[in-house]
């Protein structure tokens, strides 16, 4: 494994002088990319309806080409899942990842390409390693194995032409023989539809097993991983697996899983790697040590455009190239891909945090947030502020959601939220009060819709009991590696939810 792991980390280093090329021309390569996609798609059914073989310019194509979302995107997808070909790009699409809806649909069937498999899924995933390996040239993570949770669909035939599952299964189904060898659990169990029947056989089959990295969303592995625990009678994973020195996370913020994961992995040698990733494409990785804010990935696949927030939901919105977007300014994804995505909006809100060269942060959904009263309260702005109140309060948080209280005869208008500990505060109202006052420090509006308790009162929090969340997604048919519990959302649909379940189950 020793020489594996030389060769394998050696290989991926290479991969850096072409990033160092993307951070030294981010303008060049993001034009050349756009115009790439345009002139390979230029005789689909799009291209030829939006004319692309006479586009000269990016001026050209963003007025040419309309802003779009899933429904405008539906009746073509449709098409290439009957098996008609040179839709959106070119040559007949047999995969599609299978996402959780945003829109009136229950899911979405987003097209995988092989250009996008290959040079945007699977890119991505090399990069991270690359990344990873250039920071840490003494890495032995290639003498163990790497931990993936996938998530909770199998890989199903829609009809003799195309084929669907989430994007975890479509890249196990077609994971080159070097990445399979390297990785744990085995395919016929990573694949299995029964989430719960999984991790047991996750568990069973990793204990014995030299793992160095695991890959996932946190929230997900943390279960998987009390499970060992529990199975062992261990008190930390390192006891386990004394090798391990990579988390690569992703989907969800990091914060509130930081404690327990520090308390889970006590080294100081750990080292956590987040990426932004979707079943559209595969965006940024975290590229420093010393800072949790990701590379935007410029030669991946993608090409970028940025809505400011302030213009989302204008009929014509004033919409930004890379070259125009500011450091400290959250703006709504726009992105073209080499999946036969045009200008497609990802409902990701994400944080310019530097330009020389390109970093983000996501900051959140454009339907997750809470604005029923002009606060625009956003995720990044509840992760901040109870990050901060857990540590004034000695807290730990699981999971959390929130939403508005409407004002009406018998309440006061007020944000709520409920909040699944894995540390109890003492005192669950100075909790709250924290919460709100920390709320207020980092977000202007909502500081002045709570001035004098005039629009706002202060906001609520509920201690939910162990176990709420994971029952209240596994009712709503949402376990697995790949979903995630919403954040906040702009009206009582989850929060009533989760509570009128809470009723039923007392």
């Amino acid at each position: 494994m020793a020489i594996i792991n030389t060769f394998l980390s050696g290989y991926l280093r290479r991969r850096i002088s072409k990033i160092e090329k993307f951070l030294q021309s981010p303008y060049e390569v993001q034009d050349n990319l756009l115009f790439n996609f345009i002139n390979k798609a230029k005789n689909t059914e799009w291209g030829k309806k939006h004319d692309f073989i006479s586009i000269k310019n990016y001026a050209e194509f963003k007025n040419r080409v309309p802003i779009s979302e899933y429904e405008e995107f539906k009746p073509y997808i449709s098409r290439l899942i009957k098996g008609e070909k040179d839709l959106l790009w070119p040559g007949k699409t047999k995969w599609f990842a299978k996402s959780s809806g945003t829109t009136s649909d229950k899911s979405k069937f987003i097209p995988i390409t092989n250009d996008s498999l290959y040079n945007c899924h699977y890119k991505g995933g090399r990069d991270v390693l690359s990344i990873y390996c250039h920071n840490r040239p003494d890495t032995k993570i290639f003498n163990g194995k790497g931990l993936t949770i996938g998530g909770s669909h199998s890989v199903n035939e829609i009809n003799k032409n195309s084929y669907t599952g989430d994007l975890s299964a479509i890249l196990m189904q077609n994971m080159p023989l070097w990445a399979k060898m390297v990785r744990t659990p085995s395919s016929s169990v990573a694949l299995m539809a029964d989430w719960e029947k999984k991790l047991d056989k996750i568990a069973k089959e990793t204990i014995k097993q030299n793992i160095t990295n695991i890959s996932g969303v946190p929230s997900w592995n943390l279960i998987l991983f009390k499970k060992i625990l529990k199975l062992t009678g261990k008190k930390n994973l390192l006891e386990i697996w004394p090798n391990l020195e990579l988390f690569i996370h992703g989907g969800v913020s990091f914060t509130p899983y930081r404690k327990q994961l520090n308390k889970l992995i006590p080294s100081d040698n750990m080292y956590y790697l987040e990426t932004y990733n979707a079943s559209e494409g595969f965006f940024a990785i975290q590229d420093q040590e010393d800072s949790e804010d990701m590379l935007l990935m410029l030669d991946n696949g993608v090409f970028y455009e940025f809505i400011p927030l302030n213009e989302l939901g204008k009929e014509s919105p004033d919409i930004l190239s890379l070259d125009q977007v500011k450091k400290g300014d959250n703006y709504a994804l726009v992105i073209t891909t080499n999946g036969g995505l045009w200008r497609y909006m990802i409902g990701d809100t994400i944080l310019i945090t530097g330009t020389d060269p390109y970093r983000i942060k996501v900051s959140g959904r454009t339907r997750n947030f809470i604005n029923a009263f002009g606060e625009e309260v956003i995720v990044d702005n509840v992760d901040k502020a109870l990050n901060k109140t857990c540590k004034a309060t000695n807290a730990i948080i699981k999971e959390y959601t929130g939403a508005p209280v409407y004002l009406n005869d018998e309440r006061n208008a007020a944000h709520e939220y409920l909040i699944e500990f894995e540390r109890q505060p003492q005192d669950i109202e100075n909790f709250a009060k924290i919460f709100d006052q920390e709320l207020k420090n980092i977000n202007s509006d909502y500081e002045a819709k709570r001035s004098n308790d005039i629009m706002l009162k202060n906001l609520i929090v509920h201690s939910m009991p162990e176990g709420t969340f994971y029952k209240w997604m596994k009712k709503r048919g949402k376990v697995g590696g790949q979903n995630k519990v919403p954040r906040l959302y702009n009206n009582r649909k989850y929060v009533d939810d989760i509570l009128n379940l809470q009723t039923k189950n007392k």
